[in-house]
Formats: C-alpha cells, structure tokens, sequence
C-alpha cells in the first residue's frame, strides 16, 4: 500500500536523495523546505513526478497534513550555514521538532529526527556509542546547532513517553555525496572546489584529526531501514561509516582523484573542533542487521568531483 511521507528538509542535500528514493519505492512525498540552505534544483526533476508534492514552508511555523510517515531533516547542517543566524538555527532544530511532533502526534505518524553525531561535541570517548553524553561546550560558536539537536533528541523521546508518538532517532555522523552545496564550507566540498580550480586546499588543524565519511546512498538506505525497523526501538541509533580518515590523508587522496596541482595549506583549528569523530556501530548492527555502507571512500569521491564538475 502507497504511504503518504512528509520529508521535512527535502530540497536539501540529504533530503532530495531521500525523497527520491521514497517515490522510486512507490510512496507518495510531500516535500517541505524554506530553501535556506535546501535549493529547488536538487528536486527539480521530481516536480513532475504525479506523486510528488513541493511546499515553501518554514518548520518553525506549524503544518498540517495527513501523513503516514514523517522524516524530519529540517535544519542547515554546515557550520557556515548555521552559524550565520544562531537563534534560527536553534529555533528550528527546537521549534521544528515540537510542530513536527505535534503533527505526528494528531494524525498518529511515525516520525524519524534526524540527529547528528554532534551530539557528541568533541568527545573524550573513541568511538563514540550511543550511550555517551557527549562533550558539548553549549555557549561556544556550535552550540546552536549541537544543543538544538541535543533539545530536538529530548522533545523526541518525551512525545514518546507522555504521547505515546512512535518515535525513531538516526545520529548521523560526516555524509558526503552529488548535492552537497559547492559553498557550504565542510572538508569534502571546500577540498573538491579548491582541488578542481587549482587553488591551495586549506586544512584547519594539523590536518591529523579524523573524521569518518558516509555516502549519501548508504545513508537513504540506513534511515529508510530504520523507520521500518521494529516498534520497540526509538534509538538513539549511530548511522555512520566506522572507516576512519585523517584529514590530510583525505586532502591528497582529493588531489590524486582530480589531478589538481594543488598545494595543501594549514590554517588554525576553529573553536571546539572534534579531533575525532567515529560512530560505535554494534547497536547499529544489531537493530539494522541487513545494512552496512557499500560505497567505499575512492568511489564516492569520484561520484561526488563529477557532480562538483558540473557545477563549476
């Protein structure tokens, strides 16, 4: 039977891939953004789409639809974007979550929050598992974002136990892929643009710090399999790739794949920079028996630089 899914956030990055492949599966999408940071280009070819629906809406402002299915992704994820109106930022992640809510609870929806591995902020624990507090300094430049998400989390999982909503929480750790915005100012995309022109690829740090990268389609497939996944579990749940990347290691596989003649540079670390970020994955293995992340490093990469071609 064709679900009816509200996609909060689809005409972003990781939303136009979800809301692609929801309507490839059959289900009818509604599709909700304010393009602050989404853009109607990612999802321009599913307008025509007969079971496809474009709506310019802020989440902060409540909505009103009958809808199975709702996956919440509203919210700029990249420190330029987010960082450029802190108190957006957080009323989104906050008040965005309560409308959502509010919705899921009214029409009985399952509702997924797409988290971060954020939550987390720099951590004292490697890897990182879901029972971890984290490390979040929450009046420093990210807190808007990562106690946003860290609110959105606690909204989730009090609709659950007070409204009894059927809740589902993805932490989401580093996701890279085609749409990823040319100017949104995390590693993968500031090192493709640089490599493609020729410039010095920046790295902030001692390019030593680590990350661990995902690609967009094995992130649609994770958060699809847990909005299915048994009643019983909400999470907190890490989707993520376990392989760990420095940073520098990243920047010269960069200049390999492009031929760039780029030269790397080292700029001083930005404030509360995680100097580690990699997800514990056994829940994960445990609760998505069927998933793991397919695409590796050097393919997603020369996916994501033919996309980045394109648009320079």
């Amino acid at each position: 039977m064709r679900k009816r899914i509200l996609v909060t956030g689809g005409a972003g990055f990781i939303g136009s891939h979800l809301c692609e492949r929801l309507l490839t599966e059959g289900d009818e999408v509604i599709c909700l953004d304010n393009y602050f940071s989404g853009n109607k280009q990612n999802i321009v070819h599913l307008i025509s789409h007969p079971y496809f629906e474009l709506v310019r809406h802020d989440v902060t402002v409540p909505y009103y639809a009958e809808v199975d299915e709702i996956y919440n992704l509203a919210c700029p994820a990249s420190p330029i974007y987010y960082q450029q109106n802190p108190i957006k930022t957080i009323k989104t992640s906050v008040m965005g979550a309560i409308n959502m809510l509010g919705l899921a609870k009214r029409v009985k929806a399952k509702i997924l929050q797409a988290s971060t591995s954020e939550v987390y902020g720099d951590p004292e624990i490697h890897p990182q598992p879901e029972d971890y507090w984290g490390n979040v300094n929450p009046i420093g430049p990210r807190a808007c974002y990562d106690e946003g998400k860290r609110c959105a989390e606690t909204l989730f999982v009090n609709y659950h136990v007070q409204n009894n909503v059927a809740i589902k929480i993805a932490r989401i750790f580093n996701t890279y892929g085609p749409r990823m915005s040319l100017t949104d100012g995390r590693v993968i995309s500031n090192f493709i643009v640089q490599a493609l022109t020729n410039q010095n690829i920046t790295i902030y740090g001692d390019g030593l710090q680590t990350r661990s990268f995902m690609y967009v389609d094995d992130l649609v497939d994770a958060l699809i399999m847990l909005m299915n996944s048994p009643e019983n579990f909400t999470g907190p749940v890490n989707i993520g790739n376990p392989e760990e990347y420095r940073i520098i290691d990243l920047a010269h596989k960069i200049i390999e794949i492009t031929g760039s003649t780029s030269k790397i540079t080292f700029e001083p670390a930005p404030t509360d920079d995680p100097k580690q970020r990699k997800p514990h994955m056994a829940l994960t293995h445990k609760i998505l028996p069927q998933w793991q992340p397919k695409v590796n490093i050097d393919d997603g990469l020369r996916n994501t630089i033919e996309y980045f071609k394109l648009q320079l």
